[in-house]
């Protein structure tokens, strides 16, 4: 790991669905933060990495890397998640490399770029979040 979470965030942050699918966030630089999924586990019926296993890796990673930029004071909500299957990862695990487009007050849009691990870029999303008062409910 590059760069560690930020000491604010509470210690082994996932959600029940990144445990399932195997996210791990290895990187946690708010200007290219990186995380790894495997494949294993996480296919379709034909054997091909199952594509809401790529938004999962996605959205995770993006909403992570907005969450660090709003800070302990906000919470954060994805608002729009749009996916470009670009390539089929059959084995191994993938890499997310997740970096801002905009940091704003109350928009944050991020690129993450998904490859396997030969390079080959399989999917490309890009992710809007919102941040709120972490008083308020989304």
């Amino acid at each position: 790991m590059s760069t560690p979470p930020p000491a604010w965030l509470p210690d082994g942050l996932t959600s029940p669905l990144d445990d399932k699918v195997g996210v791990q966030i290895t990187d946690w630089n708010p200007d290219r933060m990186v995380a790894t999924m495997p494949v294993a586990g996480n296919e379709q019926p034909f054997g091909l990495l199952h594509g809401g296993a790529t938004c999962t890796l996605a959205e995770t990673i993006g909403s992570m890397a907005a969450a660090v930029g709003a800070g302990p004071e906000r919470q954060v909500v994805g608002i729009e998640l749009n996916v470009s299957y670009l390539r089929a990862a059959t084995s191994g695990q993938v890499t997310a490399v997740c970096t801002p487009v905009r940091r704003g007050r109350t928009l944050s849009t991020f690129l993450i770029q998904i490859s396997d691990e030969q390079g080959n870029q399989t999917a490309t999303a890009r992710l809007t979040c919102m941040s709120l008062n972490a008083s308020r409910k989304a």
